[in-house]
């Protein structure tokens, strides 16, 4: 579309665009950026409601893993323990056989018999 020209400074001339179709075409060219903002909003909603729901996902999974890392520090202390009770156990045990190894050396009721000298 041609603007008119003013002849004397040659600057344009304003003209209404109140009749223009083009005009009219801008309108629906904003009621189809309403439309469209619309839409954008609605999926930004669902952008955020996605990423909510991830990071409720994510603070689940971290509290699990914590959980988890607490449930096998009390396992490990808990191996520790044991471990320490195998030990003393054993201990005890290697006490209590020599200590039942010095009783049966000194009763005569396990002292070994010479078959050969009671004969004679």
């Amino acid at each position: 579309m041609d603007l008119p020209v003013d002849e004397e400074d040659g600057s344009f001339t304003n003209i209404s665009l109140a009749d223009d179709p083009d005009r009219r075409s801008g309108r629906l060219s904003s009621k189809a950026e309403r439309a469209r903002s619309t839409m954008m909003n609605a999926d930004m909603d669902a952008v955020e409601a996605e990423n909510q729901v991830e990071l409720e996902e994510k603070t689940r999974l971290i509290n699990q893993v914590l959980e988890l890392q607490h449930t096998l520090e009390d396992l490990s202390a808990r191996v520790d323990a044991v471990k320490e009770e195998n030990l003393k156990l054993k201990s005890e045990n290697q006490v209590l056989g020599q200590y039942i190894e010095n009783l049966m050396s000194a009763s005569s009721v396990f002292q070994t018999t010479d078959t050969k000298s009671k004969r004679k």
